[in-house]
């Protein structure tokens, strides 16, 4: 049996690795300490780093706790879209207007409790454990690369959907952190809390507006509103056939290197349909609270045949300033992944083809893809 799990030696790519050791201990209380024998190595991995963490956590908020605590986030822009819709490769391409913008980094994400304390060492003496590219599409990787920000709530909060890949037999109780429409007050204000914290302290490091990308915050546009009045978005969306098989390709590529209890695997494509639909409710009736001119549409197939042309438009129609000083930056970087090229995946199955156009026909008829 044990053969048929991917991965199941390694303790790389672990999204759990930055947790300290009493939000790692109350973790596993709250799943009675279910642990499957085959990923005990890996808990215990997660333990003796949580430990250093904690240690790491307690110098950092001796040395910078003051210095943060008073610090202004200023409006944020916000990359929102399904996971595995483009929403990394609009990241990377904004990202290069360094100028303007700041953002979370793979190291910052990872190390959310003492990156400015450790940043500049550790991430010199221990980049080599980064794997060169990304597990699920080859995408370039490395301590530096803009990363999302939902890694860094997971680990500060504790109320994350990411939390139901390490434990998937809890996938109720860390789903409702998606959307947070049915839980309790006291959990919102504590991821309100801890989202405060992380983006003071990368304002703190970078006095500069922050951008910020997260699948996730696609359904949480009335809390992002609510701390962030100010705050711009721009949406990308993509072939939803796409997007399914991407999302099949993720769950059967990354989510392997963080299970700590064995997945369901004929329960994978349900959980995906099922989050989509959840995701994109919240979405469609909550994006009419963006005030007018600080929401941006970006369909990904554009993004990928004009990218310059689509990130100009992006400028103009939510007020970003003057693009023409940006466009070499992003010239550049499109030169630099020419070579690239994305998964490619066989035609769907008949069934499972009607079930996605069935239940994401939302999503096909908002933005004009043949079903």
């Amino acid at each position: 049996m044990s053969a048929t799990l991917k991965h199941r030696w390694s303790i790389r790519n672990n999204h759990l690795a930055g947790i300290t050791a009493g939000d790692w201990f109350k973790l596993l209380r709250e799943n009675h300490f279910d642990v499957d024998p085959a990923y005990w190595h890996r808990a215990a991995f997660v333990t003796l780093l949580s430990g250093l963490n904690s240690i790491q956590r307690k110098l950092e908020e001796s040395e910078f706790e003051k210095r943060i605590s008073n610090v202004s986030v200023m409006p944020p822009l916000f990359i929102l879209g399904h996971w595995r819709s483009g929403t990394t490769h609009l990241h990377n391409l904004l990202a290069q207007d360094t100028g303007r913008f700041a953002y979370p980094n793979t190291y910052q994400v990872t190390n959310p409790h003492s990156f400015l304390r450790t940043e500049e060492s550790l991430s010199r003496r221990f980049g080599w454990m980064v794997p060169k590219t990304r597990p699920m599409d080859a995408m370039e990787l490395n301590f530096q690369s803009p990363q999302e920000d939902e890694l860094a709530l997971c680990l500060m909060s504790q109320l994350s959907p990411y939390l139901e890949i390490s434990f998937p037999r809890n996938e109720e109780t860390y789903g409702r952190h998606l959307t947070f429409r049915d839980v309790p007050g006291e959990e919102v204000e504590r991821w309100k809390n801890s989202f405060i914290r992380f983006l003071r302290k990368l304002t703190f490091k970078y006095e500069k507006p922050l951008l910020l990308k997260s699948p996730s915050h696609t359904a949480r546009v009335r809390l992002l509103l609510e701390m962030f009045p100010d705050a711009r978005f721009v949406h990308i969306h993509r072939d939803p056939y796409q997007v399914f098989q991407s999302c099949r390709h993720y769950y059967d590529t990354a989510t392997w290197f963080t299970y700590l209890q064995r997945p369901d695997l004929q329960a994978i494509d349900d959980r995906i349909l099922r989050r989509h639909v959840e995701l994109y409710d919240a979405f469609f009736e909550e994006r009419v609270l963006i005030p007018e001119g600080r929401f941006h549409e970006v369909r990904f197939e554009d993004l990928e045949r004009e990218p310059v042309a689509e990130i100009h438009k992006l400028y103009n129609h939510l007020q970003l300033g003057n693009f023409d000083c940006v466009q070499p930056k992003v010239e550049s970087y499109l030169n630099s992944v020419s070579s690239y090229r994305k998964n490619e995946f066989p035609p769907l199955d008949e069934p499972t083809r009607k079930r996605v156009a069935s239940r994401w026909r939302r999503g096909f008829d908002e933005w004009h893809y043949p079903i």
